[in-house]
């Protein structure tokens, strides 16, 4: 099944062997539903490990009431789906809010699969210090072509009236 992982590079900038780059999973998150404030804890999310701590604490409170148990249990499984479904955002946002830059999305299967499309695509620093020739434009070459050429059937747009 494929995934998205947004890749994040340290607020210092990318390092030569790019070891700080972080890349994370857009998605569910397992772990984040069955122990959200552990999970949220464990990514220094302090406030909202203790906001979810909380509101599982009084959703545990009000299960153990005969009368509001259905409520305890909507308010800790709805806490718990929240982590899970929300939680990897959680996590981007609060590195982005530290100085993190988004460096890229990438679609793949595996985290290796998305790390391994991702350097592809990354410039490596030969040891030479002058930038890499662009390519020439040529405007001419690309300038769009006036026809009656048909589309898939269709009647052909000329670029007039």
């Amino acid at each position: 099944m494929t995934s998205s992982y947004l890749v994040l590079t340290a607020p210092s900038g990318t390092d030569s062997n790019h070891e700080k780059t972080r890349f994370i999973r857009d998605g569910f998150t397992v772990l984040g539903f069955l122990f959200p404030w552990i999970w949220l804890a464990f990514h220094r999310l302090w406030l909202y490990a203790i906001a979810a701590f909380l509101l599982q604490s009084f959703g545990g409170a009000l299960a153990d009431r005969a009368d509001l148990w259905p409520v305890g249990v909507a308010i800790t499984f709805g806490t718990s789906l929240l982590v899970a479904l929300e939680g990897q955002n959680l996590r981007i946002r609060n590195l982005v809010a530290k100085g993190w830059a988004e460096a890229d999305l990438v679609s793949a299967d595996s985290l290796q699969t998305a790390e391994e499309i991702y350097f592809l695509n990354v410039q490596t620093d030969a040891g030479d210090s002058r930038p890499a020739p662009s390519p020439q434009w040529d405007p001419a070459a690309h300038a769009p072509r006036h026809g009656n050429a048909t589309s898939l059937g269709l009647f052909g747009f000329d670029g007039g009236r």
